[in-house]
């Protein structure tokens, strides 16, 4: 696909969100099911639905757009993937999965932040109000998990980490 125009970006980005968004379905649930902490699986498992709710919206702004809902592959996400696959190959303790698991969500709103914040003012110049609409809601919930992510790094108790090794 060519390029060429605001339109054409904006289609590019949104398939690259609904790649992305798909694919944290998944990796939001191994998330939950590496942590140990019962607080950190409660808020993958809750992040994941809302995630689903993610891939509901872009799935209606291509409605909106009158175009198929289509992925395209995010070498970001699949790196993202790719590290938490290699940190779980060396088989690191609870404690230590737990605080990388957070690093990871963090990295990832951080992503999604940047997406979305760059997909909303192509849909406000392309006119597509009710498109940037569900975005601005999308980007708003995606900053909220990050500030509740943040948050638990912040509180993240490292001498249980010193402890266990």
């Amino acid at each position: 696909m060519s390029i060429d125009s605001t339109e054409d970006l904006f289609v590019s980005g949104l398939k690259h969100a609904y790649y992305t968004e798909q694919q944290l379905v998944d990796a939001l649930d191994e998330l939950e099911q590496t942590s140990s902490s019962e607080e950190l699986k409660s808020g993958f498992a809750e992040h994941r639905e809302e995630t689903k709710t993610h891939v509901d919206r872009i799935e209606q702004v291509f409605d909106q757009l009158d175009a198929d809902a289509e992925a395209q592959e995010d070498p970001v996400v699949e790196g993202m993937i790719q590290a938490h696959e290699e940190f779980m190959d060396q088989d690191p303790s609870d404690q230590a999965i737990d605080r990388f698991n957070i690093a990871a969500g963090q990295k990832s709103e951080h992503y999604e932040i940047a997406t979305y914040g760059n997909l909303i003012p192509m849909a406000d110049q392309l006119g597509m109000d009710d498109a940037a609409d569900l975005l601005e809601e999308t980007l708003r919930e995606e900053q909220d998990e990050l500030d509740t992510l943040s948050e638990k790094g912040e509180q993240f108790d490292y001498g249980e980490l010193e402890a266990s090794n």
